[in-house]
């Protein structure tokens, strides 16, 4: 029989390691990404270190010159909108490389997509490959948006086969966030595709707190197997989620014993 409360302290443990820290907020400044990096700092001294922190790509260079390499600075591009100019997303990636981004968060044109276009989301993801060749790709397909599992699905293998890392589920700007039923159909496409051993996915929108992370894990271990509950191949892309998987870890008594935090 399995304990809950072993079983909540895990999924923290897991959550953390795994946790791109996000600020995406219309009023960020300097001093919220000053705060940002300091409450990184703070819980990875006492609990362990997220996987990275999510910013503008106006911050990637404070965020990165306030970190240690452990915990590495992602930055979205081509975001919120998903727009379809591919020179513009190429050139916003090329600018955020050079601020010392080590990850990019890439939002698909997805309304193009949906909207029969295909050709122009691929430009564009193609071109951000191209433009962030040795860095880490996410891409964000908004998975909320897309209305049926086959768009969801076309929308992966756009992803999969332009050979970015990740596939996440939304930007967090749009009504519909990450769902279980959305994550499942893209977690088969990356178990399906040659690639898919190398090719990680991301819940973001919505996840507050560990028991909203929890049916993810659950999701990767059972469709990639548990060998990919580790930050190489799980992220979670939340603002409020660190408070709750604290609050977890600190009543469990838990801390600095996550083995998922490696790279």
């Amino acid at each position: 029989m399995t304990n809950p409360m072993t079983d909540t302290t895990d999924d923290a443990r897991t959550a953390l390691a795994c946790l791109d820290l996000t600020s995406l907020n219309d009023a960020d400044d300097a001093a919220a990404i000053s705060a940002l990096c300091a409450r990184a700092l703070d819980v990875a001294g006492r609990l362990g270190a997220p996987a990275a922190l999510c910013v503008w790509p106006r911050f990637a260079a404070q965020a990165r010159a306030a970190l240690p390499p452990a915990i590495r600075v992602a930055a979205v591009v081509n975001f919120p909108a998903g727009g379809s100019d591919a020179v513009a997303a190429e050139a916003e990636t090329r600018a955020t490389v050079a601020a010392g981004a080590d990850e990019i968060d890439l939002v698909l044109p997805w309304r193009a997509l949906r909207d029969g276009d295909a050709a122009a989301a691929r430009a564009v993801v193609a071109a951000v490959r191209a433009a962030c060749a040795g860095r880490t790709l996410k891409l964000i397909i908004e998975s909320g948006e897309l209305d049926r599992p086959a768009l969801i699905d076309q929308a992966c293998q756009i992803g999969l086969d332009a050979g970015v890392d990740f596939l996440k589920t939304s930007t967090g700007k749009v009504p519909a966030g990450a769902t279980p039923a959305a994550a499942r159909v893209m977690l088969q496409a990356i178990a399906a595709h040659p690639r898919g051993g190398a090719v990680g996915f991301k819940a973001s929108g919505g996840i507050r707190g560990v028991a909203d992370a929890a049916p993810y894990i659950a999701l990767v271990r059972e469709i990639l197997g548990a060998q990919a509950l580790t930050p190489r191949r799980l992220r979670f892309g939340a603002s409020g989620l660190l408070g709750d998987i604290e609050a977890v870890l600190q009543g469990s008594g838990a801390g600095n014993t996550s083995a998922a935090g490696a790279y």
